[in-house]
């Protein structure tokens, strides 16, 4: 443990997979604060706290399987002369389940409502926020542990780097989830940048890798017009009233 702390080369690797960790948690606080802004304040940031929580518990419940991670990028079947490992069939999943969720999300947003009906949440909503929560806390922890165990070669790094990803997604979780919900432009181009993401996955999974650069500098680009638009729209306001 004392030669990891005092070696360059080991807080070099901590400080890129932290970096790397928190990138690629990006879209995981993203679908959270989608999810969460569908139900009640109190239990929105509960089920947030508890999404965090999962996250963290799963990257290092994975950290401690190795063996059984490295065997997962082994193919299994064959689709059309594509080999596709465990691993491949979960981010394909996903992918799928993130493009779904987003689709139906935006179509609820478009679609004319009442807003006596928007405002009743279903009794079990919290519960079946928690179970889609958990659905892409998996795959989401297994896309970011494959990276961690390619990247360093010490399981400490690699956990050390987790945990302080997650710390951050904590601290900034709260803060996205409530632009998000209170701006619904925000929400609707959140779910648009979900679909991106899910796109990626199924590509990923099909061995044809999109480079997460073009996703993150779409996602940065369209957030910074988009924060010049609420600025613009506060501005009105303050000079209408």
């Amino acid at each position: 443990m004392m030669q990891l702390i005092t070696s360059p080369e080991a807080w070099a690797a901590l400080l890129t997979l932290t970096a790397l960790e928190i990138v690629l948690g990006i879209d995981n606080v993203i679908f959270l604060s989608v999810l969460v802004s569908r139900i009640p304040q109190p239990q929105a940031n509960r089920a947030r706290q508890i999404g965090l929580l999962l996250a963290l518990v799963f990257r290092i419940i994975l950290l401690s399987v190795l063996v059984w991670l490295i065997g997962l990028t082994q193919p299994v079947i064959t689709v059309t002369s594509v080999a596709l490992s465990w691993r491949d069939i979960i981010l394909i999943g996903g992918g799928l389940f993130l493009i779904a969720k987003a689709t139906h999300e935006i179509h609820a947003e478009v679609e004319a409502r009442d807003v006596e009906e928007k405002d009743k949440p279903s009794p079990n909503a919290f519960f079946w926020v928690i179970v889609q929560i958990i659905i892409i806390d998996l795959v989401f922890s297994l896309d970011s542990i494959i990276t961690a165990i390619g990247m360093a070669q010490d399981i400490e790094i690699m956990i050390a780097a987790v945990v302080i990803a997650c710390i951050i997604m904590y601290v900034s979780s709260g803060p996205v989830a409530r632009f998000v919900a209170e701006h619904p432009t925000t929400k609707m181009l959140a779910l648009a940048f979900l679909v991106l993401i899910g796109v990626a996955l199924v590509a990923d999974g099909f061995s044809f890798h999109i480079p997460r650069g073009y996703i993150y500098f779409a996602i940065a680009f369209s957030a910074a017009v988009e924060a010049f638009n609420v600025l613009a729209k506060r501005n009105r306001k303050k000079v209408a009233g």
